[in-house]
């Protein structure tokens, strides 16, 4: 089972778009240092539409090498093709990789028998553990309850990303799941909650700035130390909240850009936040002392 944080890295690029893999490298260690759970690369933070899908294997491989067995590098390898999906998670696996992140297929807004089928199929083929990432809004479908529980029958298919925003609906998956099916959630803001309601982690765009906060919070729900993690919920939350201000990832690309770590350069259509953004952002990271 996976649990804990887990980040969802940026991809940092140069100036002439290329991947900048010392920049990248450098914030696989940083993470790991200050006690991540594990990593994601290529997901939706790590602007993994405009990413080719040989760029997008480059860079799970590149992180494979980098965390050395140290932590669980989960690989983006998600599709709305099957077949596509299929191909990349194959060559993850190949490479090293501990586990799949699979979108729900975007744009197609399949029916909940075409989900099932798609992952399905994804697991059928790809013998590597495989979570669910259920988020409606970037995809258009959610993926409702039954439907997940028949998809956690198969061996294969471990957990879900869930981001659907719907509490109510995290609290019946967590309920009713299989034994040792995982369930993490991918809004930052409902972290306390959802780990109060028995959670057991998250796919995190904040910690790729405060990956030992996200951790000591879920640790100290753990212990049942409400009050603690209740305080650092509340320290954390204005920062969480300026990373949604724009479109993810931009800004939580613009802030680590002003921390130094990487170049704040997207790939368009994601582009550059709007002055009043990134000064919002600034103000945000100077109350923490970040900058």
């Amino acid at each position: 089972m996976f649990k804990g944080g887990i980040t969802a890295l940026i991809t940092p690029f140069n100036e002439d778009g290329s991947i900048d893999y010392e920049s990248y490298g450098n914030l696989i260690e940083d993470q790991i240092s200050r006690g991540i759970s594990g990593i994601l690369p290529a997901g939706t933070t790590g602007e993994s539409p405009t990413l080719s899908h040989k760029e997008n294997l480059e860079i799970v491989e590149f992180a494979i090498k980098i965390a050395k067995g140290r932590v669980p590098v989960i690989a983006g390898t998600g599709s709305n093709s099957t077949s596509e999906a299929i191909e990349m998670t194959k060559a993850a696996k190949k490479m090293g990789a501990t586990a799949s992140l699979q979108v729900v297929p975007y744009y197609n807004k399949p029916t909940q028998e075409g989900i099932y089928k798609h992952f399905i199929a994804i697991a059928d083929e790809c013998d590597i553990p495989i979570i669910v990432y259920n988020i409606k809004g970037r995809t258009g479908v959610n993926v409702e309850t039954d439907t997940l529980f028949r998809l956690a029958k198969h061996k294969n298919i471990v957990g879900v990303k869930e981001a659907s925003g719907d509490l109510s609906q995290m609290m019946d998956v967590i309920n009713g799941r299989p034994k040792d099916f995982c369930v993490l959630v991918g809004d930052d803001n409902l972290l306390l909650p959802f780990m109060s309601l028995g959670g057991d982690g998250v796919i995190s765009v904040i910690s790729n700035i405060f990956p030992e906060k996200i951790e000591t919070i879920i640790n100290l729900v753990k212990k049942g130390d409400l009050d603690k993690a209740r305080e650092i919920h509340y320290e954390i939350l204005p920062l969480c909240k300026g990373m949604f201000i724009e479109t993810n990832p931009i800004p939580v690309k613009s802030a680590l850009a002003l921390m130094g770590k990487c170049k704040e350069v997207y790939r368009l259509p994601i582009c550059n936040p709007s002055d009043s953004t990134r000064e919002k952002l600034k103000g945000l990271l100077q109350n923490y002392n970040l900058i």
